[in-house]
């Protein structure tokens, strides 16, 4: 069918990123938001061979798992993908996401638990990350579109607390009584990028990404943020580089402590501005517990990609050695922080560097310890399962907020991908694996998107 051609047709299923899977003429049509069962009116954005990408006219026949949004630009912006949906519709395809990856990208078939719900459906965000821009001659603080750098402008979130429609409000006061202009990406011109804001009990961490190292009337902004939020600390962030990485390397801290100190299953860590903490923290909570309750008293482990370490700490509570490895200093620091205020300087080792480079040297030290890998996105690096399939590992325990990565990492160490002379990961017999999938049970951390925390646990055969 020709670009802007409309048709009519029942969605079949949901795709890996929430949006309705369609067949017409023997096409295959991913159409957001659009459940299935629905019968829709459908126009064509884009066909090619037998793949093509449309956007709903009109729902005809809704289906009995739909509700209305609680976001007016839920259509616009690219952070949810399914407010549209009832939320146990969500947990279920969430399940079904993570088994069905798992089995097309990594060739593992494996029983994958039902998805841990999350307490709360919306706010449940503990940080906020708004990108500020110059559109049209106007200045834009919202969200990005799917797939592009065009910043949707609004004026809260939902899934965030209610804080966050005060502080957009203050931002636009701000640079509008100061004469200050967002950043455009072509030109470079714009003093300022981005807003993070991070909770912590009740406590905030504010920094302002700016092309500039001084901004003019920042005063004025730190007295509109005093109206907001009772206890904060703020960050000026110079980021004057091209680059879609949100903070420079300089961070100025103008008020409060900059770090902040919060309890969690009997341990006290502490976060700064660019220390990694998990957004959702009923969930968090969930998950951690349900680590601690995989490993053994006399166990030694090592955290790899170890944040500001929280984890690290829970476990060398219980275990008999811990390792904590992360590459970011400030992260790392604090974890050096958290050992000394628990008393945990016996038992927890904290190094700060890449998790390629120090892995295999504490396998040589400590053969028998279990892993366990915390990666980003990107997923876990090729040397990094090498030397866990070489020193024969016990057991590894994954937390990954990628399904594909997760898959395609499951897969290298269960056999179901082997790694060609060339780098090529094809699929292979999963019999020949070294290990064995003993659970995969995803966790909601993000509610009313496509995402899903994963945890999985490996034992070697």
């Amino acid at each position: 069918m020709e670009k802007n051609g409309i048709f009519t047709a029942v969605a079949e299923s949901l795709g890996s990123n929430g949006e309705g899977v369609v067949h017409y003429e023997d096409v295959t049509y991913f159409v957001p938001r659009v459940l299935p069962g629905e019968k829709a009116s459908i126009k064509v954005l884009k066909q090619k061979g037998r793949v093509g990408y449309g956007k709903v006219e009109e729902i005809l026949t809704p289906a009995e798992e739909r509700v209305r949004p609680q976001c007016p630009v839920f259509e616009k912006c690219g952070g949810c993908q399914l407010q549209h949906i009832r939320y146990r519709a969500q947990l279920k395809f969430k399940t079904g996401l993570v088994k069905d990856t798992l089995r097309k990208v990594g060739g593992v078939e494996c029983r994958v638990k039902d998805c841990e719900r999350s307490e709360k459906e919306y706010g449940y965000r503990n940080k906020l990350q708004l990108p500020i821009g110059r559109r049209n001659g106007e200045n834009a603080i919202g969200f990005y579109a799917a797939r592009t750098h065009r910043i949707v402008k609004t004026d809260a979130c939902p899934i965030h607390p209610a804080w966050s429609e005060p502080l957009i409000k203050a931002l636009y006061n701000f640079m509008e009584k100061c004469g200050l202009d967002g950043y455009d990406e072509e030109s470079g011109a714009g003093q300022l990028r981005h807003i993070v804001v991070r909770e912590l009990k009740g406590k905030f961490l504010v920094t302002l990404v700016c092309t500039v190292a001084e901004i003019k009337g920042i005063d004025y902004l730190l007295y509109l943020l005093d109206g907001i939020f009772p206890e904060y600390s703020f960050y000026l962030n110079l980021n004057d580089r091209k680059t879609n990485v949100v903070f420079g390397e300089k961070f100025t801290l103008l008020k409060g402590k900059g770090f902040y100190e919060c309890s969690e299953c009997g341990i006290v860590y502490e976060a700064g501005a660019n220390t990694f903490v998990q957004i959702n923290e009923g969930v968090r909570g969930k998950l951690y517990e349900r680590v601690l309750s995989l490993v053994g008293t006399n166990e030694s482990v090592i955290d790899c990609y170890a944040g500001g370490g929280l984890l690290t700490a829970m476990l060398a509570k219980k275990c008999k050695k811990v390792y904590g490895i992360e590459i970011i200093p400030e992260a790392s620091s604090c974890a050096d922080r958290v050992r000394v205020r628990n008393g945990l300087e016996a038992n927890m080792t904290n190094i700060c560097g890449r998790v390629e480079d120090y892995l295999a040297e504490l396998l040589a030290v400590d053969p028998f310890a279990t892993v366990v890998l915390d990666p980003p996105r990107a997923g876990v690096d090729r040397s990094v399962l090498r030397a866990i399939e070489s020193q024969k590992i016990g057991k590894v325990i994954f937390i990954s907020c990628d399904p594909a990565t997760l898959a395609r990492d499951v897969g290298i160490l269960t056999g179901g991908l082997i790694e060609t002379e060339s780098g090529e990961l094809v699929k292979s017999d999963p019999e020949n694996g070294a290990y064995a999938v003993e659970l995969v049970q995803p966790f909601d951390m993000f509610p009313q998107t496509k995402h899903v925390e994963t945890l999985v646990v490996l034992i070697r055969k």
